[in-house]
Order: C-alpha cells, then sequence, then structure tokens
C-alpha cells in the first residue's frame, strides 16, 4: 500500500516539475473528453424527447389539409403555433377508412397574445374529450376528472401554475392543471382547452376582444388516428389520402424517421470529428511521454539502481497518465456541460428539433463513460513510453541521460 502511494506521490511531484507540458496534456484530455460528453449527452437528449413526445402524441397518424401538411409538421416537431381548418365532415370519413381503429379531431388556434404580463409564444389545441386518446389519458391520471367550462391544462414551459387564469381573445381561463416535461414544444408550450371552449372562446372574442377570431363550429385542424392491428401507420396513411380528397395523412413513423436521419446526420459528424480529435490526442500525449521518458532517463536509471524494480517504473509513468487523464476528464466534463448549456438554446432554435434531459441513471452512465474513456486515452497513449521505460538497463539509462 505504501508503495503505491510513493508512486502516486513521485508521479504527482513529476508533474508539478513541468506544469505547462501538463497544463498541455491536460488540455488535450479536457478537449476530447468534453466534446464527446457534450456530443452524445445533447443526442441522448433530443432521443428521449423524441421518444416520450412521440407516447404523449398517441396518435399513429394526423390528417390535415393538403395544403398545410408542412405547417403540421412544423406544429408536432418544432411546436410553431399555426392555425389552419378544414370541414369537419373528414372526422367521419376518416373513421369509415379501412385500417382505421379510432379518429379523434383537434383544432389548432395561434394566439394574438398570450397575457398582459406574460410574452410566451403559446399554442393553443383544442381537443374533443369524448373521443380523445392523447389528452384524456393524462387528465384521467393525474386529474381525475375532466376539463370542465373554461378550464384548461398547460404544458410545462407556459410560466403558470394550476389556478392562475390566463385570458385568450377576452374569454379567463383557468389553469387545471401542469403536464410533465416532453421536451416537445407541441406539447410543452401548449395549452389545452376542450372544442366546445375553444368554439365559444371564438364566439364571445367578437365582443370581448380587440382581436376577435372567427372560428366555425363545423371546422377543425386535424385527426388523429390510431390503427387497428394488423395496419402499419404508411398503410393507413396512404388509404385514407386515396378514400377522401384534399388531406394529407402524415404517419407518425415519417415524422420520426424524418428527425432521426436529422440524428443521424449530426452524429456521424460529431462521431467524425471526434474521432480526428482523439487520434490526434493519443498521437500528442504519446509523444509527450516518450519525450518525458527520454529526459528523465538517468533519473529512472538511479531509481532502478537504488531497488526500483521494472514494474515500479512502468506503474511510475502510467500514474502519470492516470492523473492527467482522470483530471482532464473530470475537467472536460464540466467544460462541455457549461458550453452545451450555454448554446443549447441556440442550437435548438437553428436545428428546430426536441430536447429534454434523459434521466438521472442515464446521466451517471454518461458521465461513468466519458471519465472511463479519458482514462482509457491516457493508458493506451502512454502504454508504449511505459513499456520503454520500463525496459531501460540502469547503467545505459544513467549513462545516455548524462
Amino acid at each position: 500500500m505504501s508503495a503505491r502511494l510513493n508512486i502516486i506521490s513521485f508521479a504527482l511531484k513529476n508533474l508539478k516539475r513541468k506544469i505547462i507540458r501538463t497544463l498541455l496534456l491536460l488540455l488535450a484530455v479536457t478537449v476530447v473528453t468534453g466534446t464527446l460528453f457534450s456530443a452524445t449527452l445533447f443526442i441522448s437528449s433530443m432521443q428521449n424527447a423524441l421518444k416520450i413526445g412521440t407516447y404523449r402524441l398517441g396518435a399513429d397518424v394526423l390528417v390535415v389539409p393538403e395544403k398545410y401538411a408542412s405547417e403540421a409538421r412544423s406544429a408536432l416537431l418544432a411546436g410553431e403555433p399555426t392555425s389552419f381548418y378544414m370541414d369537419k365532415s373528414i372526422l367521419e370519413r376518416v373513421k369509415k377508412v379501412e385500417g382505421v381503429k379510432r379518429a379523434s379531431p383537434q383544432l389548432f388556434v395561434k394566439p394574438s397574445s398570450f397575457t398582459c404580463c406574460y410574452n410566451v409564444d403559446v399554442f393553443l389545441v383544442a381537443f374533443d374529450p369524448e373521443t380523445d386518446f392523447t389528452i384524456t389519458p393524462w387528465l384521467t391520471k393525474n386529474l381525475k376528472k375532466s376539463l370542465v367550462g373554461n378550464e384548461i391544462i398547460t404544458g410545462r414551459e407556459v410560466p403558470v401554475v394550476p389556478g392562475d387564469t390566463i385570458p385568450f381573445f377576452g374569454t379567463a381561463f383557468k389553469v387545471a392543471g401542469t403536464m410533465e416535461p416532453t421536451g416537445m414544444k407541441f406539447f410543452d408550450h401548449s395549452v389545452f382547452m376542450t372544442m366546445d371552449a375553444a368554439y365559444k372562446m371564438a364566439e364571445d372574442s367578437k365582443t370581448k376582444s380587440m382581436q376577435p377570431i372567427s372560428i366555425e363550429k363545423d371546422k377543425i385542424s386535424a385527426v388523429l388516428v390510431q390503427v387497428q392491428e394488423g395496419f402499419t401507420p404508411d398503410r393507413a396513411a396512404i388509404r385514407i389520402e386515396h378514400d377522401i380528397d384534399g388531406v394529407k395523412a402524415i404517419a407518425s413513423d415519417e415524422v420520426i424517421s424524418t428527425v432521426r436521419k436529422q440524428l443521424g446526420g449530426l452524429l456521424k459528424g460529431i462521431l467524425a470529428v471526434s474521432a480526428v480529435v482523439w487520434v490526434l490526442a493519443l498521437l500528442m500525449i504519446g509523444f509527450a511521454f516518450s519525450m518525458i521518458v527520454n529526459e528523465r532517463q538517468r533519473e529512472l536509471g538511479l531509481l532502478r539502481s537504488m531497488g526500483a524494480k521494472k514494474g515500479h517504473i512502468f506503474r511510475l509513468i502510467i500514474a502519470e497518465a492516470v492523473i492527467i487523464s482522470v483530471s482532464g476528464g473530470i475537467v472536460g466534463l464540466i467544460a462541455g456541460s457549461t458550453l452545451l448549456f450555454t448554446f443549447k438554446g441556440l442550437i435548438l432554435h437553428s436545428l428546430k428539433l426536441p430536447y429534454l434531459m434523459p434521466s438521472a441513471t442515464v446521466l451517471i452512465e454518461l458521465v461513468a463513460g466519458a471519465i472511463f474513456f479519458s482514462l482509457l486515452t491516457g493508458l493506451l497513449s502512454s502504454l508504449m513510453p511505459a513499456i520503454s521505460a520500463s525496459k531501460m538497463e540502469p547503467y545505459e539509462a544513467i549513462r545516455k541521460g548524462e
């Protein structure tokens, strides 16, 4: 035990003697670890949001007016508030399409303002409590009741708490509950109300609001569809578009695959850059330790002549590499996390992708993986110099080091 402590203590003293070189090696490990950790955490967060958001949506197919397909996709993925309408009769026609198990209408409303005190870009989504299978299950599980009158539920990013009152188009709505975060703006930045409340809000806006809105009761924005067993969402979407003119049926698989393609391309680019940085770091650290061994031949030879064995010399070099690797890994984790959280908003705004931090278990796994990777980097880069140092003969090493 004392020998091990002596080796570590000796390794620390050696690293302190060449502080500039030590800091450069630390920087190399920091860059590699920070890059990989922040990139992995970012990708994991987007995949987590996609998984939870898709589960919350609960629909296999989204039927919208054909000319508003791109707006519907933007609403789902980026949560961009939008308003478009189609005839309510399409709902009954969708229900009759082969392969459709359940269908429920939704109404999308883009508010002109939020409240007098907040400036938040929210999305109003109205649903039918009788047929809904996306919001109603959450109400049953969490609130133990249905929405009544002007009650609403809000996404986690809307800055309100249950009991607050929010006016939309001159009508005051009471917040009955707040949903858990999903990482998808369609849910986190939305306000959900019943279809009856939305229609009444539009009707009352003519006398209550300075910016009235017109929504006829025979209009809806979209139809959410669950397909029967034995039918794929793609197959059901094709049948819907074939049987009903003027609509676009967007399969949830299509939306997910689009995001996954974006994530796949982003991941490949990050991995390519990281691989290059890692190889350069390995070469740099390996070269640095080779220089260290050459510079310290006399010192290592004297240690051998004083009774140090080959294993002691080997462990000494490896100990220095481990200290640098672990220290650089920890700094890399801190630096990578700081940079990610600093520029997260800017990146998400550019990519328009969902984002939700993974669970604590996944975070611990990522941190452990990053530390292990930084340790592996140091061990691999110092392995050959350590072997070379341990093979030195005492007399030859002292003579060459003079």
